[in-house]
């Protein structure tokens, strides 16, 4: 049986500019609490969610067209390997269809055969189909809030 990584597609009216500007404006739809940079290519960056954390690097950067970001280091501490998606990476494909952009999304490396597939395909059908969804066609995204400290 082959192996499949997970993948979204999303289908919107606004332009591919739009879409690759969006999927760049990571503490609007991803989280809130983050660190570093992800404007150019080789650019790291950290999202956190409490003491989730994910470092990735930006290993493809076309305009309106290819992101992709290598994850380089997690900390996803229910998990028997906290490291799992360490060397998987994140797609981004951008392309017109039917004078709409269209957003494909595959995170490399994130199989059925792996014990966070469940709870992270979840997690991103929420973040794809809602937060980023509603960022690029609204404006306004879901990310995960930044922790207060107590």
């Amino acid at each position: 049986m082959p192996t499949t990584d997970y993948t979204a597609t999303l289908l919107v009216s606004q332009t591919p500019k739009e879409v690759f500007d969006a999927i760049n404006n990571v503490p609007a739809w991803w989280s809130e609490e983050w660190e570093g940079s992800w404007q150019k290519l080789n650019d790291v960056f950290t999202v956190r969610f409490g003491e989730v954390y994910i470092t990735l690097k930006v290993t493809e950067l076309i305009p309106g067209k290819k992101i992709v970001w290598y994850v380089t280091d997690c900390n996803k501490p229910w998990l028997k390997d906290k490291k799992e998606w360490k060397d998987t990476q994140l797609i981004w494909e951008i392309s017109t269809k039917n004078e709409e952009t269209q957003i494909d999304f595959t995170h490399q490396g994130l199989v059925p055969e792996v014990e966070c597939y469940g709870v992270c395909s979840n997690a991103w059908s929420q973040y794809m189909k809602g937060s980023l969804l509603n960022l690029i066609t609204t404006g306004k995204g879901h990310p995960t809030p930044r922790k207060t400290k107590a």
